[in-house]
C-alpha cells in the first residue's frame, strides 16, 4: 500500500501505474477484438459476402503473379535451351523497291565462306554453326507435315547444344558426300506417326528427293519464335544440291550463322569482330549500315524478361482492381453496421466507453474482415496456383514476399476501409443515439 494523501486516498506504488496501464490496454484490446467477432458472427452470412471481393481478390493477385513469373522462367529456360553465349547473325532485309520490308533474314547476304571466315579469324568465337532453312512438305508412306527444313553443319550440335536422342547426328563423311540423310525433331516424328526408335532407318521424301532418317533430336520445346522440335536437319551440301539449289554467285547463301562465344565475358568481342569482319567482306563503306544483324542471346533472354515483367505487373493490376471492390464492400457493411448499432453504441458511451474505444472497436471488425478473408485468398491463390502449374507444366513457386505483400495489403484494405465508419461510430452523440429506435 502507498502511504496515504492529504485528501485521505491512497497512491499507488509509482512503479505499478504502467504495468496496470499495460494490462489493462491487453484487456481492452481482448475485449475489443472479442465484441468484433461476436458482432460478425451476429451476420455470418453478410460476413461472408464483404468477405469475398478480399478473398477473389488476394487469390486473383497471387495465380497472376505466379503465372507470370512461371512464363518468365519457362521464356528463361526455353532461350537458354538455344545454347549457351549465343550470337545469331542474320542476313539483311531484302525490299523490292517498294515500302514493304520482307523481314530479317530475306536478303542473301550470308555465305557459307562467311561462317567460314568467322571460324577462321575470330578469336572470342568457340564455334560456328552455318543454317539454310526453308519450309518444305515431309512424307513417310500415307502421312505428311510441312515442316521446317535446314542445312547445317556437324558444328551446330555443340553450338545449339541440340543432341541427338536416337540414332546420331550427320558428321563431316556425310556434309562432304552432300549424303541424303536427315535427323528429325520430335514433332515432325510425332506428325508423320512414328517414334524416336521406329524413326531410324526410314525413308521420307522431301521435294520428290528420298533421304534415310539417321536420327532423332532431344526434346526442346517451343519458344517465342517457333517450335525447335518441328524442323528437320541435314548436311548443309545437300539442303543447298537438293532442296533450295546453289543459291548465290558464289558459294552457298544462308538465312542466319549460329555463333557461340568462348564465354560470357567475350560475347561482346565476338560480335565485335564478327561486325567488322563481316563489313570488310561485304566490302561496307564505314558511311553504310550493315547488310546483316547480329542478335545477342543476353539481349533476347533480356527483352522476353522485360516483356514477361509488364504482362505479370499487367495481371497483377487487373486483378487488384477486386480487391478495391472487395475494400468498398468492408466499408460499406460497416456504415450499414453502424446504423444499425447506433442504440448499443450510445449504451456503451453512456457507462463510460470512450470515444477512443468505439473507434477501435469498428476498425479492429474492419481488419478481422480484410485478413480473414485475405487468409482464405492466400490459402486459395496457393492452391490455385499449384493446379495451373501442374497443367501447364510451369514452375508454379510462389515467392515469400508475395504472401507478405498480400498480407500487407488486407491490412491496409481494413484500415482505410474501415476508418471512415469507426470515425462515424466514434463521433455519435450518446444521448442522440440512445433515443434513436
Amino acid at each position: 500500500m502507498g502511504a496515504p494523501s492529504r485528501t485521505g486516498r491512497v497512491k499507488s506504488p509509482p512503479s505499478a501505474k504502467p504495468g496496470l496501464r499495460r494490462r489493462q490496454r491487453r484487456l481492452n484490446i481482448a475485449e475489443t477484438v472479442g465484441l468484433a467477432w461476436s458482432s460478425l458472427l451476429a451476420n455470418k452470412v453478410r460476413s461472408v459476402l464483404t468477405m469475398l471481393g478480399v478473398i477473389i481478390g488476394i487469390a486473383a493477385v497471387i495465380v497472376m503473379v505466379t503465372i507470370g513469373q512461371g512464363a518468365q522462367a519457362q521464356t528463361d529456360k526455353q532461350l537458354q535451351s538455344l545454347g549457351s553465349n549465343l550470337l545469331f547473325v542474320q542476313s539483311g532485309t531484302a525490299n523490292f523497291g517498294g515500302p514493304a520490308s520482307q523481314g530479317a533474314g530475306s536478303a542473301t547476304t550470308l555465305t557459307w565462306d562467311d561462317a567460314k571466315a568467322i571460324a577462321a579469324t575470330s578469336a572470342a568465337v568457340a564455334g560456328v554453326a552455318p543454317v539454310l532453312s526453308s519450309r518444305s512438305q515431309v512424307v513417310w508412306q500415307s502421312f505428311n507435315t510441312n515442316t521446317t527444313v535446314q542445312g547445317t553443319t556437324p558444328q551446330y550440335v555443340p553450338v545449339a547444344d541440340f543432341l541427338p536422342l536416337t540414332g546420331r547426328f550427320f558428321n563431316q563423311a556425310d556434309l562432304d558426300q552432300a549424303a541424303r540423310v536427315a535427323v528429325l525433331g520430335q514433332t515432325v516424328v510425332s506428325n508423320l506417326g512414328l517414334t524416336p526408335q521406329s524413326a531410324l532407318g526410314q525413308s521420307l521424301r522431301i521435294r520428290g528427293e528420298d533421304f534415310v532418317v539417321i536420327g532423332t533430336l532431344e526434346y526442346k520445346g517451343a519458344n517465342q519464335a517457333r517450335d525447335q522440335d518441328d524442323e528437320v536437319l541435314m548436311p548443309l551440301t545437300t539442303m543447298a544440291s537438293r532442296i533450295v539449289g546453289i543459291n548465290a554467285i558464289s558459294g552457298i547463301a544462308l538465312n542466319s550463322i549460329l555463333v557461340s562465344a568462348k564465354s560470357p565475358d567475350q560475347m561482346d568481342a565476338a560480335q565485335f569482330q564478327i561486325t567488322n569482319l563481316l563489313r570488310l567482306r561485304h566490302k561496307i563503306v564505314p558511311s553504310s549500315g550493315d547488310d546483316f544483324i547480329i542478335r545477342n542471346q543476353a539481349d533476347l533472354v533480356n527483352a522476353a524478361n522485360s516483356v514477361a515483367g509488364t504482362f505479370t505487373a499487367l495481371l497483377a493490376g487487373s486483378a487488384a482492381i477486386s480487391l478495391v471492390v472487395g475494400g468498398i464492400g468492408i466499408m460499406n457493411m460497416m456504415l450499414v453496421s453502424v446504423r444499425e448499432r447506433t442504440r448499443e453504441i450510445g449504451v456503451r458511451k453512456a457507462i463510460g466507453a470512450r470515444s477512443h474505444d468505439i473507434l477501435w472497436q469498428f476498425l479492429i471488425e474492419a481488419l478481422v474482415l480484410a485478413v480473414t478473408g485475405g487468409g482464405i485468398g492466400i490459402a486459395l491463390g496457393l492452391g490455385i496456383s499449384a493446379l495451373v502449374g501442374g497443367v501447364l507444366g510451369w514452375p508454379a513457386h510462389v515467392a515469400t514476399g508475395t504472401i507478405l505483400l498480400s498480407f500487407g495489403i488486407c491490412l491496409a484494405i481494413g484500415l482505410f476501409f474501415g476508418v471512415v465508419p469507426a470515425r462515424q461510430a466514434a463521433h455519435l452523440d450518446p444521448i442522440t443515439a440512445l433515443h434513436t429506435e
